[in-house]
């Protein structure tokens, strides 16, 4: 049974949800956790966990989570995780802390995408679910919210250093959240009538003290000027000595950074810098891609005219070519499993090399000895391939692997020069790619 994984997918931005509540150790586990349970089996509409796993993967059922709380008792807690095999994804975990330590149910939700809840029918269970967790199980303080924002708003240390977010927590409220649940101690700090009187779409005191508070009937809107207006007045409200402009300010300025932007890239290495974006954290992807938008590609500098090349200097044309071969075929040993085009040879499985070695980090992740003495030569040796497979090129050998070209057209091309531009640094990787280099190519083919 798979399970589908956000970690398997596309980053993209999703619903996430902390909650952690306190339980009665004295009650026998099975009593406790049932209204947790039925909670999240009325409510979570269209999201519903149905895999149960603890040191095994079962369908979600009662009997599956019984078994994994128990085979994961660890000393003092417990733990299991509920998924789904479908779309949307599901990461979601709960974990028990038990006596000696404080008793605490610690539920963390993240569904993806934040999209699945664009609709207010859609939203309005999962509020009713944390009301019902809040109600059963005392909270200091719960959110739900998009999890680019939260990670924008540098939640939960909201600026504070890790020592100080250890010892303080939320011993006041830093940030105003699509959906909140403040309890009793945060509640009071504010002061009841103030907190109940905050101007929001529902807010809501709870039998235990705690308040629910919901900015806006839905979460995947968020970053809608009418949203964020009513998230800064909520926490300006709340927090008077926040000047409410200053705070929407800074909403909008995190609107800004997660708005769509458009993909211009140069057609050279558009579908290179395609796959760049989409590996890249959902938070900054945006901010990436209006980067990429203003980079140029440096045209290739490894080239001469045809008329002024370096002629053969050895005494085996074809067995130098042969070797040239040889070390190409390195390149196919060491990337086949993860670039399975690399045994084609084609310009395509240039884009899927380039996009290996960035996603890896090669040339910071790797020894530089290794890189030098290895990957070059068979990385060059493997471009200057292709260049012969797809554009007619014809090796002309020399000793020294930095003067071997291939000829194209109306020039000689050097493989071997630019795959060690390319294996400088990351940033590198782009401006001296494979992919540029053969598309460049390929247009003075003659």
């Amino acid at each position: 049974m798979k399970r589908l994984s956000v970690h398997d997918l596309k980053p993209e931005d999703s619903l996430w949800l902390t909650f952690k509540g306190a339980f009665d150790p004295q009650v026998a586990q099975k009593s406790e956790l049932e209204p947790f349970l039925q909670a999240l089996e009325e409510h979570a509409d269209g999201w519903m966990p149905d895999v149960a796993e603890g040191k095994r993967r079962r369908k979600y059922a009662r009997a599956a989570i019984w078994k994994a709380l128990k085979e994961k008792r660890d000393g003092d807690s417990t733990a299991l995780g509920l998924y789904r095999t479908k779309w949307p994804a599901l990461d979601m975990s709960l974990w028990l802390w038990l006596p000696p330590r404080p008793p605490e149910l610690d539920i963390t939700v993240n569904v993806q995408p934040l999209s699945f809840f664009a609709e207010a029918e859609r939203c309005r269970p999962f509020v009713e679910m944390v009301r019902a967790w809040a109600s059963r199980y005392p909270v200091s303080h719960a959110i739900a919210h998009s999890s680019d924002d939260l990670i924008l708003a540098d939640f939960p240390e909201c600026g504070r250093d890790k020592e100080t977010w250890y010892r303080d927590g939320f011993d006041k409220i830093y940030e105003v959240c699509w959906l909140n649940v403040f309890g009793p101690k945060l509640v009071e700090s504010v002061g009841r009538e103030r907190m109940l009187s905050t101007p929001a779409w529902r807010v809501e005191e709870l039998p235990n003290g705690s308040v629910l508070l919901v900015t806006w009937p839905t979460v995947a809107d968020f970053a809608s000027k009418e949203a964020r207006l009513a998230q800064a007045r909520a926490h300006a409200h709340l927090r008077p000595d926040l000047d409410q402009d200053t705070v929407l300010r800074t909403l909008h300025e995190r609107s800004v950074m997660l708005a769509p932007v458009e993909p211009r890239f140069h057609p050279d290495v558009a579908p290179l810098l395609s796959r760049v974006v989409d590996d890249i954290a959902s938070h900054e992807r945006q901010r990436k891609i209006a980067e990429l938008n203003a980079w140029q590609p440096p045209e290739p500098e490894e080239w001469r005219p045809a008329d002024s090349a370096l002629p053969p200097d050895v005494e085996d044309p074809e067995r130098a070519c042969e070797h040239y071969r040889y070390l190409a075929e390195h390149l196919v040993a060491l990337l086949h499993t993860e670039v399975p085009s690399v045994f084609e040879a084609t310009p395509e499985s240039l884009t899927d090399a380039d996009f290996y070695f960035w996603r890896e980090e090669f040339p910071t992740s790797r020894l530089r000895e290794a890189i030098d003495e290895r990957a070059v030569p068979a990385i060059g040796a493997y471009l200057g391939q292709v260049l012969v497979r797809n554009l007619g090129g014809r090796w002309i050998p020399r000793k020294k692997l930095e003067e071997v070209q291939v000829l194209v057209g109306n020039r000689v091309w050097f493989p071997f020069v630019r795959a060690r531009h390319y294996m400088r640094s990351r940033q590198a990787l782009l401006d001296y790619s494979l992919t540029r280099f053969y598309r460049v190519a390929e247009r003075h083919q003659g």
